[in-house]
């Protein structure tokens, strides 16, 4: 059986519907965190409550006695770890939130883990890791400087998962992912937020005169990799999961314009503290290792996000 925590949200449900479609058992714990509407992670699951090998636990990882809990009373031999606050932006506003949760969430996690026989821990690290650091991104780089609290969570916790394998043999990848986007991703997460803006004729923020690059990972070939990921048998690795296709935020724009059929209303704003200029994977060691392959290009990967937002404006306007 396979853990997932965070399991209802943008990422954690879709590998949920993955796993499942596999055959494979799958129990999520997640504590609907109001960080963004309840109701939009409720409806991130609502296909899969009555599958018959899935397992929903509403509980919180800061709460160790929900983790011991959940694996005294079910046979969990891998765990993927995506609960997290998330958000570059809102750890400059209020780390210590993003320190309650994504540093002690993670180690009551370990904690548990540490008593059982877990077969893989996939830790979600994050680019954020990386903050200004020489493009592109590679895992053996020896000198890391995150630039938000946001990064320096995710920094310490691979940390904390490398310690726990050196003391207790649990075998862990840690996964940093770059720029998830696709069909229920984050409302205020670029793709979403610029989509909706600019359906709505509304004035669309943008930071460092469209100049910032990230790599955007479209969500159906971020989650072949975690899968590939729960295939492989490490003992601590660390391991880039992105598109290796860094695009600027001006052409990210125009790409939604044309699948919107509207022109943004872009208001230029002075760079924000925190953000890296550019985010870039270098994906050969997934490719080596996993045999992890990205598959959807931007143009495609956009094409797609701004079909689904149009099919579905009734419920998206009532929850955005």
């Amino acid at each position: 059986m396979i853990l997932i925590t965070g399991g209802a949200g943008f990422i954690g449900s879709h590998l949920t519907g993955k796993l499942l479609s596999q055959g494979e058992r799958v129990i999520i714990v997640d504590n609907f965190d109001p960080y963004y509407s309840e109701k939009i992670k409720r409806k991130n699951i609502q296909n899969y409550l009555n599958h018959s090998s899935f397992t929903l636990v509403e509980g919180d990882i800061r709460q160790r006695k929900t983790l011991e809990d959940i694996f005294e009373e079910y046979p969990v031999t891998k765990v993927v770890h995506l609960a997290a606050r998330a958000g570059v932006r809102g750890s400059i506003e209020d780390p210590f939130i993003y320190e309650d949760i994504n540093l002690k969430g993670t180690l009551n996690l370990l904690e548990t883990c540490k008593n059982y026989s877990i077969e893989s821990f996939i830790f979600a690290s994050s680019s954020s890791v990386y903050g200004n650091s020489k493009v592109p991104f590679s895992e053996d780089s020896p000198f890391l400087s995150p630039i938000s609290p946001y990064g320096v969570t995710k920094l310490s916790g691979e940390i904390l998962c490398q310690t726990y394998h050196h003391l207790y043999r649990i075998p862990i990848l840690c996964i940093r992912i770059f720029t998830a986007y696709g069909p229920f991703q984050r409302p205020e997460m670029v793709v979403h937020k610029f989509t909706r803006l600019i359906y709505r004729e509304m004035e669309v923020p943008v930071f460092g005169e469209g100049k910032y690059k990230r790599d955007y990972t479209y969500i159906d070939d971020l989650i072949e990799g975690i899968v590939l990921a729960l295939k492989y048998h490490p003992r601590y690795d660390i391991i880039n999961l992105g598109s290796s296709c860094p695009v600027d935020l001006s052409t990210l724009i125009s790409l939604i314009e044309e699948n919107i059929h509207k022109k943004a209303r872009i208001r230029y704003l002075p760079p924000q503290p925190g953000d890296p200029f550019v985010t870039f994977a270098d994906i050969r060691k997934a490719q080596k290792l996993l045999g992890y392959q990205p598959r959807v290009s931007i143009e495609e990967g956009i094409a797609r996000f701004c079909r689904w937002y149009l099919d579905n404006l009734g419920w998206l306007d009532e929850l955005t």
